[in-house]
């Protein structure tokens, strides 16, 4: 599929998730499916018809919004990623790509994360942003 036709595609899904309104409630430290969309340049995007990836919900800012970090299963090293296991699986905590994003691109709780990585990916974020 050509990236214009991406784009097409990921408004009608656009349309879509902004007219289903809030549905769930999330909180600190949980993974979610999210519709990140198709974005621009370098900016991470969401896969399959609906442009979901998972997030870690980094920080609630309201009911209504939240600060997210995109997780990718491709290995990634240095201090834009925080690795971690989740669901028996590696994944990467993206930190170069977080954002802040409406509860209404939520899609499904996947889980929560360990304590620990919870801690870790919070400190990764302290320790590039602050």
């Amino acid at each position: 599929m050509n990236t214009k036709q991406e784009f097409n595609d990921w408004i009608e899904v656009k349309i879509d998730v902004n007219h289903r309104g809030l549905k769930f409630n999330f909180s600190e430290g949980e993974v979610w499916w999210c519709a990140i969309g198709r974005n621009v340049g370098v900016e991470i995007n969401g896969k399959g018809k609906e442009f979901v990836r998972p997030v870690f919900v980094l920080r609630k800012l309201n009911k209504r919004s939240f600060m997210a970090v995109p997780l990718t299963s491709q290995e990634h090293s240095g201090a834009w990623y925080v690795n971690f296991r989740f669901k028996n699986m590696q994944e990467y905590a993206a930190l170069s790509q977080v954002r802040i994003v409406s509860a209404a691109r939520l899609y499904r709780r996947i889980g929560r994360a360990d304590e620990m990585d919870v801690l870790r990916i919070r400190q990764g974020f302290h320790d590039l942003f602050l």
